[in-house]
């Protein structure tokens, strides 16, 4: 199970990756694989995460040969494993980066949507592509493109059913990056070296404000900042830093994750 995706460590950089080939696609088994990988990456200390994934294309979407003669049962059952993957995702405690080449459809765009940033390659495209089976996005990509992009930009992503390149989901702010194919992995690694490399309770205390915001909307963050940010205080990364910074100026602070 474990060979369709596998965890990875490059320093307090760990990354997840998926290698089903031919095309990546997102069946059981990988759901199954991509569990048991995040599960490592949670329990590994690590400090930041990167999701890509071998092969020419990042993944070709979902195994059709799951929908032939699924149950409305069934299906809320599996629609729920799938947003329980997403939910893995986006409640990991450090940053995480999508890092995107080729053809990236339905379940792994969504995935990707679960992560806190996208990079993709100059040639990737994207696509929430489910009504070529009468389906709707099921593992949240058309709630997460909304809530990147606006509900105008999601009805036609997904109504349109079509491919998307990773200029124009950069314009449309679901897209953080667009880098030229041959840099996309070195420059994705070395931007997580650097979240790695800094305040990891910070990191993880801006997600939760950001997640606030989007639930809850301005003023509901702000209620929660003391809960959110007070605790920083007793960190001994905050500590150092604010003594790093009166004795030797800014940018001196080294940060241990803790």
């Amino acid at each position: 199970m474990g060979d369709r995706a596998r965890f990875e460590r490059d320093g307090d950089v760990g990354v997840v990756v998926i290698d089903d080939p031919p095309l990546n696609l997102f069946g059981s088994e990988l759901s199954a694989a991509l569990v048991e990988a995040l599960g490592e990456a949670e329990g590994a200390g690590i400090r930041a995460l990167v999701i890509r994934a071998e092969g020419n294309v990042f993944t070709g979407g979902a195994d059709v040969n799951v929908f032939d003669g699924l149950t409305p049962e069934a299906a809320e059952d599996f629609v729920a494993q799938l947003l329980q993957l997403a939910h893995r995702v986006e409640d990991l405690p450090f940053p995480t980066i999508a890092c995107v080449h080729g053809l990236c459809l339905t379940a792994g765009f969504e995935l990707s949507l679960a992560c806190d940033m996208i990079w993709a390659a100059e040639s990737a495209q994207f696509g929430l592509v489910e009504i070529v089976i009468g389906a709707t996005p099921l593992m949240g990509g058309t709630q997460r493109v909304a809530e990147r992009a606006g509900p105008a930009r999601a009805r036609e992503l997904v109504m349109s059913g079509g491919l998307y390149p990773a200029e124009t989901l950069e314009r449309w702010n679901v897209i953080n990056r667009v880098l030229p194919d041959d840099e996309l992995l070195q420059k994705t690694m070395r931007f997580a070296e650097r979240l790695a490399a800094g305040p990891t309770a910070a990191n993880a205390a801006t997600k939760r404000v950001v997640r606030s915001v989007l639930d809850e909307g301005v003023r509901g963050a702000d209620a929660r900042m003391a809960e959110i940010a007070m605790p920083l205080f007793a960190s001994e990364d905050l500590k150092g830093a604010v003594r790093s910074f009166l004795e030797e100026g800014p940018g001196n602070a080294r940060f241990e994750g803790h």
